[in-house]
């Protein structure tokens, strides 16, 4: 019999991005950083004259972070424990939304945090990525946890029968997102993973259908 297997996106669930990715542009691109709704497109303008940074120069500024500034990145409070505490039961993957060249810089860092797990980069919604995972691990069962919701919702449209966890550990981005569990995309929202862990550990087992 195949094991259960847990998919985990890696920023905002595992580690953190927003508050490293803020101290960076500030410190070396003179860029002040503040989440004050669900748009992260709008979230950063210069310091000197308060222009809004455009999306391009955004996704350069992105680029850059994850080429240059990883090491910058922590661990989200109790990840580290919840993630290893499940792979004693389950097979654990992480599905990140960076591009392929990034994917052993990615597994790298993880493994240099204490999470040696296989990692699959991908980009747009994740239902599809999803898709080709479980047909390689065919598990008996399959838990997936990721901060977006449009993940949520594409993940539940391809994969209906995958337990789904909202959870958004990062404290600038969590009040912003809309909640995929009360939009009807996830099973369960819980951004901490104390409570988490034993939600997905119920799932994992079998004790929760």
């Amino acid at each position: 019999m195949t094991r259960p297997l847990v998919i985990s996106d890696c920023d905002e669930v595992l580690l953190h991005m927003v508050a490293p990715f803020k101290a960076y542009v500030a410190e070396c691109h003179g860029i002040d950083f503040a989440m004050k709704d669900n748009d992260f497109g709008k979230a950063m303008r210069y310091a000197d004259d308060g222009r809004q940074v455009e999306g391009p120069e955004i996704w350069r500024l992105l680029g850059l972070f994850f080429d240059t500034e990883m090491h910058r990145q922590r661990p989200i409070a109790g990840a580290i424990e919840s993630i290893n505490t499940i792979a004693a039961h389950a097979d654990v993957v992480i599905l990140t939304n960076l591009n392929d060249e990034r994917r052993d810089a990615r597994a790298r860092q993880l493994a240099d945090h204490g999470i040696h797990a296989r990692v699959f980069t991908n980009q747009g919604p994740k239902g599809p990525a999803l898709r080709a995972i479980l047909d390689e691990y065919r598990p008996s069962r399959a838990v997936f946890i990721d901060d977006l919701p449009q993940h949520h919702a594409s993940v539940g449209e391809i994969n209906p029968d995958v337990r789904r966890l909202h959870l958004c550990g990062e404290p600038m981005l969590a009040p912003h997102i809309l909640c995929a569990h009360a939009a009807g995309h996830a099973h369960a929202r819980i951004d901490a993973w104390p409570e988490a862990l034993p939600w997905i550990m119920a799932h994992v087992t079998g004790e929760q259908a």
